[in-house]
């Protein structure tokens, strides 16, 4: 719940500002239908990765290596090619509940659409969380692979989320 509520409150704090881009799959939507240009992606998709960077550290500072297993990715079970699908139908509900809250004008009213960001997170991570850590999020992925050096199924963090971004985003 921590991650859709902390989401939908910097997207209803940000939102105004950049188009609470915090996520490179949902910048990449943006991208596939022309919703904004290429050089303002780039300058986003640097700024979303070094800022899974950098939280990443604060929580390796914090917790040293006892947080390693919770923050790090990791598909279980299930498998890679599972996990990939998981990763891709997350993210197609995450983008839906961007381009109908935030992006569109005869959506959810956009006062509001941190609320809809952040419910479909939370429901994202209790359903995905327990079967491949439901990053939904190349730089969420990016960030805590770097700082722990642990890059198992790594590829299906930044593969899945943007071919779901993608659909989700020209689909709707």
């Amino acid at each position: 719940l921590a991650n859709g509520l902390a989401i939908g409150l910097m997207v209803s704090n940000f939102g105004h500002i950049s188009g609470g881009h915090f996520n490179p799959a949902i910048t990449l939507g943006f991208v596939a239908t022309r919703r904004i240009n290429l050089q303002l992606a780039v300058a986003y998709w640097l700024s979303q990765f070094a800022g899974a960077v950098a939280a990443a550290a604060l929580l390796r500072w914090f917790f040293h290596r006892i947080v390693a297993p919770g923050v790090v990715p990791h598909v279980t079970h299930i498998g890679a090619g599972k996990g990939l699908v998981v990763e891709i139908i997350l993210t197609i509900f995450l983008v839906l509940a961007v381009f109908s809250n935030a992006v569109d004008e005869g959506g959810a009213f956009k006062s509001i659409a941190g609320l809809g960001i952040g419910l479909t997170i939370s429901i994202d991570v209790l359903m995905g969380g327990p079967l491949t850590g439901a990053a939904m999020n190349p730089a969420r992925a990016f960030g805590p692979q770097l700082i722990f050096n642990s890059w198992s199924d790594g590829w299906i963090y930044y593969v899945g989320p943007c071919i779901g971004a993608v659909i989700a985003a020209c689909g709707y």
